[in-house]
């Protein structure tokens, strides 16, 4: 019998140890979308944007890129600022994940 059915996604995912990686994936597909959009509405491609940050195509190209998650602060702020936006973290407590049932 599978031990998964009746089990979350998120209880897959923390029993595997996936869950963190994917939230994480998760986020950087958000920003990566937000920074998109917020390029489009102020009409920006990317050299624009680029210079605007005072970076390379490839670092804009890597903050762009919704998989890849290692960019940093400084980076993530530096194309926030460009597009008129300010970014705001804050740790959280873990959301509590029940374990999937074995019986």
């Amino acid at each position: 019998m599978n031990k998964h059915i009746g089990s979350s996604l998120n209880d897959f995912l923390a029993e595997e140890g996936l869950l963190a990686e994917s939230e994480m994936v998760a986020v950087k597909r958000l920003l990566a979308h937000q920074v998109e959009k917020a390029m489009k509405a102020k009409k920006m491609n990317k050299t624009q944007m680029a210079d605007e940050m005072g970076t390379s195509r490839a670092a804009l190209n890597r903050l762009l890129d919704p998989v890849n998650t290692s960019i940093t602060l400084h980076t993530l702020e530096r194309a926030a600022r460009v597009v008129g936006k300010h970014v705001h973290i804050a740790l959280t407590n873990n959301m509590p994940h029940k374990a999937a049932s074995t019986g």
